[in-house]
């Protein structure tokens, strides 16, 4: 479903239409949008959570370590089409504000894989997120380096990334008032930035417009859990495309 993002209705038609998917994903009859529904409420994080690690399995990392970016993305709650969108609110109509969702994960970079994912309701304070997902990524593959934007910049994260992962961290200060002190890594960061390995960081937004050009852009359901789960599963559904096309190259090179 998340693959060719489709909706619980989409996915129930697409598989009464097509008897090999049927086949292949060993169904023995066809599943009406209910039941899938049901399926995603009832699958629990820690269950995506050990998906997405299998996805990692099959791309070794490297042995002398890898660069990883942290970043974040909105994603749209359902599917409201932007022109109608726009054209309601050129009318004057307005339109019910909703709260969106934030999908932020850790990338890593040389291998473009997703390592950690974590979505939640936004607005919300995304620098929180850096530890716990790091946690998670750590045993996946020896990270050296930790690049992010200056939503994660405080004086928690740097000394985290230095001491319990024991990599480089590599995080713009954020801009304040002209007042404002920084001291120990922070001021060092604001001082002497080091710009070119920085630069890495913007494979992250490659990794983004990739899943929601060729994947989906939108975590569509009613409750914010059902859209943390479609966000959790996009993840995952990236991670698949990804080994899927590298394997894809690897049969054509001679």
């Amino acid at each position: 479903m998340r693959y060719e993002d489709w909706t619980d209705r989409e996915a129930e038609v697409r598989l009464r239409e097509h008897a090999e998917l049927r086949a292949a994903l060993g169904l023995e009859r066809v599943p009406d949008d209910t039941t899938l529904y049901r399926c995603v409420r009832r699958t629990s994080e820690e269950e995506l959570t050990a998906r997405l690690h299998e996805t990692i399995r099959h791309m070794p990392p490297p042995e002398d370590g890898t660069t990883v970016a942290v970043g974040g993305t909105d994603l749209a709650p359902g599917a409201v089409s932007t022109f109608f969108v726009n054209r309601v609110r050129d009318q004057g109509h307005g339109l019910t504000w909703r709260h969106w969702l934030t999908w932020v994960v850790v990338v890593d970079l040389p291998r473009r894989l997703i390592l950690a994912q974590a979505a939640k309701p936004g607005p919300t304070n995304d620098g929180a997120t850096l530890r716990p997902l790091l946690d998670s990524a750590c045993p996946r593959a020896p990270i050296r380096c930790v690049l992010a934007d200056g939503v994660f910049d405080s004086a928690r994260n740097h000394p985290f990334i230095r001491q319990a992962v024991g990599a480089t961290s590599i995080i713009p200060a954020k801009r304040g008032k002209r007042t404002w002190r920084l001291h120990g890594v922070r001021a060092q960061m604001r001082a002497d930035f080091l710009a070119t390995p920085y630069r890495q960081r913007a494979l992250i937004e490659a990794v983004f417009s990739a899943a929601k050009r060729t994947l989906s852009a939108r975590a569509a359901g009613r409750s914010s859990r059902t859209q943390q789960m479609q966000a959790l599963l996009l993840g995952i559904a990236y991670n698949i495309y990804w080994l899927r096309w590298r394997f894809h190259f690897a049969l054509l090179l001679p």
